[in-house]
């Protein structure tokens, strides 16, 4: 199997599949997903999902904010079953849909664990992460307030964030508050989005 011209191998394959049929069970008790999503689950959320962990394929340890139903955060934690070591904190405050995340990490055997805190109160029980990354959270300059405490205490920290068509109004908006390194991947499933990687942010004095 592929996902975006990378081979996964039959074990992954397995896990993704276990996952999809967990999602469309859950998901018609609660709201996962923009319903008219749903139909397209393989390419506009698990594929998606994926090309995060392909900017960053080595072993890591990542926070994902507002994992909701699992994207980008579940699919980073089964992708990272196939390495040596690795670990996501998936942090959503939502209790079913925490619950439904923990069900999906034990049952796909993906390596993570999940945090049912807002995000404001997760670097308490969360130290620490090498990658942060969130899809359809917040704007940038929210997304950085969220990541400052992690940053504060790994100036090498990577952030990977989904972002739609209205991205550069964004940026511009942080830039106001915020310094940060970065660099823009077109998405390789969604033609008017892009991956936003952001490095060595700080704010501005």
């Amino acid at each position: 199997m592929e996902l975006n011209g990378v081979r996964v191998s039959r074990e992954t394959q397995g896990r993704l599949q276990h996952f999809a049929e967990l999602f469309q069970k859950w998901a018609k008790t609660i709201n996962l997903v923009a319903p008219s999503t749903i139909n397209d689950l393989w390419q506009r959320h698990i594929a998606d999902s994926a090309q995060i962990f392909q900017l960053h394929p080595k072993p890591a340890r990542w926070v994902d904010l507002g994992s909701g139903g699992g994207f980008p955060g579940i699919i980073t934690a089964i992708l990272l079953a196939e390495q040596a070591d690795g670990h996501v904190d998936l942090v959503e405050s939502n209790q079913k849909k925490a619950a439904f995340l923990r069900v999906c990490l034990r049952e796909c055997e993906a390596r993570g664990a999940v945090h049912a805190v807002r995000i404001e109160e997760a670097v308490k029980v969360i130290p620490y992460c090498d990658v942060i990354s969130a899809r359809a959270l917040a704007e940038l300059d929210v997304l950085l307030d969220y990541a400052a405490p992690w940053a504060e205490r790994n100036e090498n920290i990577r952030l990977l964030l989904h972002k739609g068509r209205d991205y550069e109004r964004e940026v511009e908006k942080a830039r106001g508050r915020w310094e940060f390194g970065l660099v823009k991947h077109n998405s390789v499933v969604e033609r008017d989005s892009v991956v936003l990687e952001l490095n060595r942010p700080r704010r501005r004095i």
